[in-house]
C-alpha cells in the first residue's frame, strides 16, 4: 500500500470528507486528491509534497514523522524550478547593469570639489583686495579725549551703563535653567527586539532554534513573497495549528501570536520568503540557497530575564 492509499484509508476510517479536510488543512481539494493518487506533479512544486503530506497526516490522526520515514522513498525530494533559477540570474544581471542615474551621482563629488576650489580662490582674492585698500582718516588722540570728557558724553555714558545694568538684571530674572528642561524632554526608548540563534540547523537536518528577547506587549509575524508562492505552517508548543496557508506576492500574511511562549515554523520555500518579527527582519539560520525548506522553533524569553 502506497502513502496516498494509506492516507485515504485513514481519512475514510475517520469519516472525513475531502471538503472537510480542505477546511481543516487549508490545502486545496485538488491537491488532496493528487496526494491520495500519488500524482505529485500536480502540486505547485515538489518541495510542497512533504509539507502537504504532513498536514494531511496530522488531520487524519497519523504520526507524520513515522509516515515520512516509512515512505521516504515514495516522496519526491524538493528541488528548485529551473524557471526560478533563470529569473534569479536574469534579475541579478539586470541589477548589475549601470544606470544613467548612477553616472550622474558619480559626477556630483567632482562638481563639489570644483565649486570649493572656486570659492577658495574668490575668498583669497577678496582678502588681498581689502588689505591693499588705503586706510581712512581717523580722529586724533586729542580729539577723542576732548569728545570723551564732554559733559554730554559723560551723561550718555552713565545712561548707557544704567541701561546695560537694568537689561542684565532682566536677563538674570528671566533666564531659566536648561538642565531640568533637557532632562524632562529626554524620553526612554523601548528596547529593540533581540533574536539569538540557540541552535543552527544543517542541510541534512534543517531544524533551527531561536530565542526572542524584548518582545514587548505584542508578537506579530509578517510574511511576504518576492516571487514564487510559499506555503507556511505555524504551530504552538502542543503541535496545534495556528496558521496554515500560502504567501504570494499579492497576498502577504500577518499572524498575531501574542502570548505564545514557543512556536514552530514550517517554511516551504525560503528563497522567495521574507519574514519580520515585530518589524525586525529575520535572517534565516540556514542559507536559503543551500536549503530552501526550513523548520524554525521560536522561544520567547521572559521579560525579567
Amino acid at each position: 500500500m502506497g502513502i496516498g492509499a494509506r492516507l485515504k484509508e485513514a481519512r475514510v476510517a475517520k469519516d472525513i470528507s475531502l471538503d472537510t479536510l480542505q477546511d481543516t488543512t487549508k490545502i486545496q481539494k485538488r491537491y488532496l486528491v493528487a496526494i491520495e493518487e500519488e500524482n505529485f506533479s500536480i502540486l505547485p512544486g515538489k518541495f510542497y509534497a512533504k509539507a502537504f503530506i504532513k498536514e494531511y497526516a496530522i488531520a487524519v490522526g497519523l504520526d507524520p514523522n513515522q509516515l515520512m520515514e516509512e515512505y521516504k522513498q515514495d516522496i519526491p525530494s524538493p528541488e528548485e524550478d529551473t524557471t526560478t533559477q533563470y529569473t534569479r540570474i536574469h534579475r541579478s544581471r539586470k541589477d548589475n547593469m549601470p544606470t544613467k542615474s548612477s553616472a550622474i551621482f558619480s559626477f556630483i563629488p567632482t562638481l563639489i570639489v570644483v565649486i570649493l576650489i572656486i570659492g577658495i580662490i574668490f575668498l583669497a582674492w577678496w582678502f588681498i583686495t581689502k588689505s591693499n585698500e588705503p586706510d581712512g582718516e581717523s580722529p586724533t588722540t586729542e580729539q577723542n579725549e576732548e569728545e570723551f570728557f564732554r559733559p554730554d558724553n559723560q551723561n550718555s555714558a552713565s545712561g548707557d551703563e544704567e541701561e546695560n545694568a537694568e537689561e542684565q538684571e532682566v536677563d538674570d530674572e528671566t533666564e531659566e535653567p536648561t538642565d531640568d528642561a533637557e532632562e524632562e524632554d529626554v524620553t526612554e526608548e523601548e528596547p529593540k527586539l533581540g533574536i539569538t540563534v540557540l541552535e543552527k540547523g544543517t542541510v541534512a537536518s534543517p531544524t533551527s532554534e531561536l530565542e526572542l528577547t524584548n518582545v514587548g506587549e505584542q508578537l506579530i509575524l509578517d510574511f511576504g513573497s518576492t516571487g514564487q508562492d510559499v506555503w507556511i505552517g505555524i504551530y504552538d508548543i502542543n503541535g496545534q495549528s495556528i496558521f496554515s496557508g500560502t504567501v504570494t506576492q499579492d497576498k502577504p500574511v500577518t499572524v498575531d501570536v501574542t502570548g505564545q511562549k514557543r512556536i514552530q515554523l514550517n517554511l516551504g520555500y525560503t528563497p522567495s520568503l521574507t519574514m519580520t518579527i515585530n518589524d525586525v527582519q529575520l535572517e534565516f539560520p540556514i542559507d536559503p540557497n543551500e536549503r530552501d525548506q526550513q523548520y524554525i522553533w521560536l522561544n520567547v524569553a521572559e521579560a525579567n530575564e
